[in-house]
């Protein structure tokens, strides 16, 4: 069986691609373990100037597999929010990368798939997909730093917006709103993604790389520690009969009758 996620070198230009399209790239314990291991592969490729991240199918990634075990095999017992956050965690490496990383969002974006494209540099998208975090439907608080990053990226405003509402919104309002640098043609979004990153990787490195680390110092980017807060408000979501009820609603195709509590 080929890899959930793999992980290649273009000439300056390090690609990953989330693999199981047929499964629309949700996050299985599968592809996250798959993700950890393509992300220490960039990490490790000196020769990368840029890494594109992107996806097979009609989803960069519909995020969390609601009908999938999500522990990882042979994993410690852990509380609740340490599972939570640990379930992030391999999307979380992200943040570690030195270069600018690029999100070509060929296919619908939607909660942890929606948190993985925030933690790109910069991001392209399908015009015609749908971009979102879909908690509040689920009963649920975001994670993986959504809160944290959404405001940050498009404003509190249009945030707040998607946030309390759960709506999802196609890429040209996405763009509108500062989630997207451009909403393209379907066929458009991974080459446009790969030029911009080999103007990149034309420019000086060392100074690309320490503009990158300026901004988020300057912005005081930590992103881990606001994906640390959210785990702990999500596990205490995942409590509520509201929680049971929104991923039920999902599963079976249905309007949530939410009752507060």
């Amino acid at each position: 069986m080929k890899p959930a996620v793999r992980y290649e070198s273009r000439k300056g230009i390090g690609v990953l691609t989330l693999a199981r399209g047929d499964a629309r790239n949700s996050m299985t314990p599968e592809l996250l373990e798959a993700f950890g291991t393509a992300l220490r592969a960039a990490r490790g490729d000196h020769s990368a100037r840029a890494v594109v991240i992107t996806g097979e199918g009609s989803c960069f990634s519909a995020g969390a597999d609601l009908r999938s075990n999500l522990t990882l095999e042979g994993e410690t017992p852990r509380q609740p929010h340490e599972r939570s956050y640990a379930m992030y965690e391999p999307f979380l490496e992200v943040v570690d990368l030195e270069v600018p990383v690029i999100g070509a969002l060929n296919g619908h974006a939607v909660g942890g798939g929606f948190g993985l494209a925030l933690l790109c540099d910069l991001r392209f998208g399908n015009r015609e997909a749908k971009y979102g975090a879909n908690f509040a439907r689920l009963g649920l608080h975001s994670g993986l730093g959504i809160s944290y990053m959404l405001p940050r990226i498009a404003g509190a405003a249009h945030a707040a917006d998607l946030l309390f509402t759960g709506r999802l919104v196609r890429g040209d309002e996405a763009a509108r709103m500062g989630i997207l640098n451009a909403a393209l043609d379907p066929d458009d979004v991974l080459p446009t993604a790969m030029t911009r990153a080999a103007e990149i990787a034309a420019a000086a490195p060392y100074a690309v790389r320490t503009m990158k680390r300026s901004m988020r110092r300057f912005m005081a980017w930590d992103v881990r520690a606001a994906a640390w807060d959210e785990a702990h408000a999500q596990a205490a979501s995942l409590g509520t009969r509201d929680a049971d009820e929104g991923i039920a609603a999902l599963l079976e195709k249905r309007p949530p009758v939410f009752e507060g509590r």
